[in-house]
């Protein structure tokens, strides 16, 4: 369940204290995930910690579905954001970002189970006085579910019975709680904190909840991507190799260059840029085309933009510049309806890496329709 916060007064002040603790958050486009911290709140804008390079930033947080999401209390916050530029705040490198219009409030985290929680030992206690140990099951912040060592059959438990609890979750963080139970299985418990946990634990755990649930969406959204990538190769075996990064344009140099940099992720297939090459090679489904843009004159605009034109719908587009000015660069990632741009620069290749495989995740997902997960 999401609810709207639209409150000027109230967003600055789940802003403030988010500040006050430096929590944790994740900077979000549709290709990429940065993990940041808030810094502080001034006037208008809303810092956060750069935890990349000014290039980085520059081109890989320049996008108008930018948002953020953050932990609060049992549920997380998630709010459009743009970024207004680099900043520096007791002497460190900041995002300055807009305050948002709105925080949407999601507390569906409540429900969220960890289940992957690695193997920890939970020691629980009955009121007359066993103390047992059992093996976490899951987490969320309302509650959990252990694994008994012995069939509960003769225990002496029942629904509505209370335990007390030793969870050693993390170095960092250690559950000490009473808690109800709520359903029963021959070796397994669910309970609900009863009392709620105080926020001196409440806080890191909903931290460590959130950032496992990011991590989950990460994971699911390499699965349905290997999927889908899978059924688009078979649906196209019959006509030849279906899928990989297609390079329009470009020396021999950058094709090698970049061949390296995209051999993790897809193959890469080199092209000029001709109208009947891109048509020809469209036939092969790519899920990326990387347009090389060498120098903004007005002839190699107009040459690839008609390239653009053709490709438009059939695959997402990557610009790479090439001694081009970034701002001249994305105002032609505007007009071509690119997916997104950036200088090429060796030293960038991991960069340029992760932006194109979220690129082709991204677009692979919108294929895979209403089931797949809405990451960004």
């Amino acid at each position: 369940m999401a609810t709207a916060i639209k409150r000027t007064d109230d967003i600055k002040g789940i802003l403030a204290r988010a500040c006050a603790r430096n929590e944790m958050l994740i900077l979000v486009t549709p290709y990429l995930r940065f993990e940041s911290f808030f810094v502080a709140l001034e006037g208008h804008e809303l810092q956060v910690a750069a935890t990349m390079s000014r290039e980085d930033a520059t081109f890989g947080l320049r996008s108008d579905d930018l948002k953020i999401r953050f932990p609060t209390g049992v549920g997380f916050m998630e709010a459009p954001v743009k970024l207004l530029g680099l900043g520096l705040h007791d002497g460190r490198r900041t995002l300055r970002l807009a305050i948002p219009k709105q925080l949407q409030e999601n507390d569906d985290r409540s429900e969220f189970r960890v289940e992957r929680v690695g193997r920890v030992v939970v020691t629980y206690g009955t009121l007359r006085g066993d103390l047992l140990e059992a093996a976490l099951v899951d987490l969320s912040t309302r509650g959990t579910r252990i694994h008994t060592q012995k069939d509960l059959a003769d225990s002496g438990l029942q629904t509505g019975s209370v335990l007390v609890l030793s969870i050693p979750v993390a170095e960092e963080l250690r559950i000490e709680a009473r808690a109800e139970i709520r359903h029963m299985g021959p070796r397994t418990i669910g309970l609900e904190f009863s009392p709620p946990l105080p926020d001196a634990v409440q806080e890191p755990l909903s931290r460590w909840v959130f950032r496992r649930r990011e991590e989950d969406l990460e994971r699911l959204a390499q699965r349905v991507e290997l999927a889908q990538q899978g059924e688009r190769r078979l649906a196209q075996e019959p006509a030849g190799a279906a899928g990989g990064i297609l390079l329009v344009g470009g020396e021999p140099d950058l094709e090698e260059a970049l061949r390296e940099v995209f051999r993790p992720i897809q193959p890469m297939t080199r092209i000029v840029q001709s109208a009947q090459a891109l048509k020809t090679a469209l036939g092969s489904a790519p899920l990326l085309a990387v347009f090389v843009v060498n120098g903004a004159g007005l002839d190699e605009r107009r040459r690839l933009k008609a390239l653009a034109e053709l490709a438009a719908g059939k695959v997402p587009l990557l610009l790479l510049g090439i001694q081009m000015d970034g701002a001249a660069l994305f105002d032609l990632a505007g007009e071509w309806k690119a997916a997104s741009a950036m200088a090429w620069n060796p030293a960038r290749s991991l960069f340029l890496q992760r932006l194109a495989q979220g690129i082709i995740r991204q677009h692979t997902l919108g294929m895979a329709g209403p089931m797949a997960p809405d990451l960004g």
